[in-house]
């Protein structure tokens, strides 16, 4: 059924409605419980710390201490930003209604019980293959992406994580629901194009420069010929083995449930922040050799990845269209930019 039109919110209008949803935002106790936790896991990080972090993150290591703290929380107010650019961009479109695409309640809480626990399988299966095969354990990214490793996989072990992750948290979940449930139900068919493809190009422009600027400049260090064979490579190895299986298993199956069980958009954010940081709990930087290495990695992987999960979210409750995200904040920025250079050494492309 097509959506009546509507007429055009003014300026007055949207900085209203803009303003009403912060209020709603600050007044969440989710947010504000969050918020909390962000807090004190920088406290416990300060004081098990002792001025030095464990992690084998050669991309970081040389950095001061305080920068690296500082990082998360510089990312995060990054993210809040584009959070509020993406519903100025969206304020004129229909928002699809989403908890629609979901099941009735009980059957969403199943559902949603079903795949989390099929993913948390998967991850200790991961962790299983990978050393059984000689590798290190499987996580949603290669031991190396976006923070560098003292030990650059190879060949294989790129392939075979690949696959692995691709066949368990993508092509069998999407199999399995594709049955019971259309691609626009399940959040990969756009309603909008026009809207979509710009949000893409924006997010995209700002995302990519921010990195750039703040963090990793090794992409301009290749030559011609190793960025055109490499950025290909990266995306195509990337958008295998992390993007479909991010997009399949958190954005299209699990965030319609979230939002049905929720009731709430905000609540829904979240949800999908904490899921995308638990599955990276075990990353190719984490060293679990004691209680405080372990705590401090576990932190991390939620300082490093609550704030990408949660503007996943938002881009995917926009729109109603998990692609957005996949190709505006993740296939392209972070992976093309940050790891062609790791994909040009593990292949040797000169």
């Amino acid at each position: 059924m097509r959506a009546s039109r509507q007429s055009p919110p003014t300026t007055a209008a949207t900085a209203v409605s803009l303003g009403r949803v912060l209020r709603a935002v600050a007044r969440h106790r989710g947010v504000q419980f969050a918020a909390a936790l962000w807090i004190c896991g920088y406290g416990v990080v300060l004081w098990l710390a002792d001025g030095s972090l464990p992690f084998d993150r050669p991309a970081v290591a040389r950095l001061p201490f305080a920068l690296q703290m500082a990082a998360p929380s510089i990312t995060l107010i990054e993210i809040f930003i584009l959070m509020g650019l993406v519903f100025l961009l969206t304020r004129k479109r229909f928002i699809p209604d989403m908890a629609a695409r979901a099941p009735a309640r009980r059957a969403a809480l199943r559902e949603t019980i079903l795949v989390l626990s099929y993913a948390a399988l998967g991850e200790v299966g991961g962790w299983i293959v990978g050393p059984a095969l000689g590798y290190r354990p499987f996580s949603f990214h290669i031991a190396g992406s976006v923070f560098g490793c003292s030990v650059t996989p190879q060949r294989a072990e790129v392939w075979v994580w690949a696959l692995y992750n691709f066949l368990v948290f993508a092509a069998a979940p999407y199999l399995y629901f594709r049955r019971h449930y259309t691609d626009a139900e399940l959040n990969l068919r756009s309603s909008d194009r026009r809207n979509d493809v710009l949000l893409i190009f924006i997010v995209l422009i700002i995302e990519s420069t921010f990195e750039l600027a703040a963090f990793d400049k090794n992409i301009f260090h290749l030559s011609l010929h190793q960025l055109l064979l490499g950025a290909p490579l990266t995306f195509v190895v990337f958008f295998i083995g992390t993007v479909l299986p991010t997009m399949i298993l958190i954005y299209a199956i699990l965030l319609p449930r979230y939002l049905k069980l929720t009731g709430s958009a905000i609540s829904t954010v979240l949800l999908g922040g904490l899921t995308y940081a638990a599955m990276h709990i075990v990353e190719g930087w984490s060293t679990f050799d004691s209680a405080r290495d372990t705590t401090l990695s576990l932190i991390f992987v939620l300082f490093q990845y609550f704030g990408p999960g949660m503007i996943k979210s938002v881009l995917t409750l926009r729109t109603g269209n998990a692609w957005v995200h996949a190709l505006s904040y993740h296939a392209v920025a972070p992976h093309v930019i940050i790891d062609t250079p790791l994909m040009v050494k593990v292949f040797a492309i000169v």
